[in-house]
């Protein structure tokens, strides 16, 4: 486990604990799980920031934000925008490629049996090749691109946006820990990624990633007694319960995007169920109770068919999974005409009342998008303006792709169908 220091702090830390109040959620059928899993690292194509490269699937975005970093001489083109909006967030973009790197650390063979793996190391290395050029010097790491306030008064799509592209950083005056050693976590997790595949690249990354990083050795018996504590507060049946889930059985932390919080933990569960069979551990005891690595498995399952459908509102909460997902997405991009089908420029009132406003759904269907979810009572409400609920992010996803690997060997992959991903505008 000594690899995964840096990443399994990281989960650990932004996975919250609340009270929980068991788990109701049934065992359904099994899904499509190579079709979710390509369609979730498909999500990452639509988030792009910068010059898009040739093989790019998701044909309704276009080149933006070609300037960033350019008045202060920091070239701060590309990465991800994190969720809907137009602003680069460093923390969560660091967090993002942490969680696809371990996925692909964890599940290479599962994920190439599917024939993703090329994709998700494309996802991962336009995370880690931004988090470098951030990284300007040993004590230098800019942390934010554009401005929030600004941004969320508007609705461009990132081709058209002109709102304000400040630059926030980090350094010794002012200082960044969390940022820091989370972009630390994610050069490291990915230099393991590529050791095997581009050896210079990979040897980059760690560098990179040690300048980062001032903390030292960490306790390793520290964090194997969080991640327990960890499993104990959610699994159902523990005295030490803690996170709660709704009525029809996800885990639930808090009404705003509660899905961040329900596939990273998700994430943590599989592959701690996989870290005690590797080892040849029969448990896990949590007070009274035990809980054996098939039945964190089986509970971290229902997480993942809830989300893909087996939950009260019979619906996906991906977007172009099955026949019934959100139509209003939170989100720029998806909620405007491509740039290619509408090449006027889209002001930032002009979206507001034509878009935002509007009741019709999006004109183009990001596929792979997961929603940040329903509320405490399993309801959804498809509303573009409900930002807490119907907004996607990039780290709800890459959780999702360190999640839905661990159940592919129950079924037998079809070919993945990707709806709307050759430059087709509606749904």
């Amino acid at each position: 486990m000594m690899r995964y220091n840096f990443v399994f702090i990281g989960v650990l830390f932004w996975c919250a604990m609340v009270s929980h109040n068991g788990l109701a959620a049934t065992e359904a059928n099994n899904y499509d799980y190579a079709d979710a899993l390509g369609k979730a690292i498909l999500f990452f194509e639509g988030q792009r920031s910068g010059k898009l490269p040739t093989p790019q699937r998701v044909k309704w975005r276009g080149d933006s934000a070609l300037s960033d970093g350019k008045l202060q001489n920091v070239n701060l083109i590309g990465g991800y925008y994190d969720a809907g909006d137009n602003v680069k967030f460093g923390w969560p973009m660091a967090f993002t490629t942490t969680l696809l790197s371990w996925a692909g650390i964890e599940y290479e063979s599962e994920i190439s049996s599917v024939n993703q793996l090329d994709n998700l190391h494309s996802a991962i290395r336009w995370g880690a090749d931004f988090i470098l050029r951030a990284h300007t010097s040993p004590t230098t790491l800019y942390t934010q691109v554009g401005d929030g306030n600004s941004d969320h008064q508007c609705w461009e799509r990132p081709e058209d946006m002109d709102t304000p592209r400040t630059v926030t950083k980090i350094d010794a005056n002012s200082p960044g820990t969390e940022a820091a050693a989370e972009s630390a976590a994610a050069l490291s997790a990915a230099s393991v990624v590529f050791r095997k595949i581009d050896a210079n690249y990979s040897s980059n990354l760690l560098s990179q990633a040690n300048s980062e990083f001032y903390g030292g050795k960490k306790d390793l018996a520290k964090i194997k007694s969080d991640a327990e504590s960890f499993i104990c507060a959610v699994m159902p049946g523990s005295s030490s319960l803690q996170i709660k889930t709704t009525p029809g059985g996800l885990l639930f932390t808090r009404d705003s995007s509660n899905l961040q919080y329900a596939t990273s933990s998700t994430m943590v569960l599989f592959i701690f169920s996989k870290i005690l069979n590797r080892n040849h551990i029969d448990g896990i005891n949590c007070g009274s109770a035990n809980f054996t690595p098939s039945q964190i498995r089986d509970f971290a399952k229902t997480q993942v068919d809830y989300i893909l459908g087996n939950n009260p509102m019979n619906m996906s909460y991906m977007v172009g999974f099955g026949s019934k997902y959100p139509l209003q997405l939170h989100h720029r991009g998806s909620s405007i005409p491509s740039i290619r089908v509408h090449s006027a420029k889209v002001g930032c009132n002009d979206g507001l009342s034509d878009y935002f406003n509007s009741a019709n759904p999006n004109p183009n269907t990001h596929v792979g998008a997961i929603v940040g979810g329903p509320n405490s009572n399993d309801k959804f409400n498809d509303a573009r303006s409900d930002y807490s609920h119907s907004e996607p992010t990039t780290y709800i996803n890459a959780a999702f792709v360190g999640s839905v690997p661990a159940l592919l060997a129950q079924i037998k992959p079809n070919t993945i169908q990707f709806p709307q991903i050759d430059g087709g505008e509606t749904n």
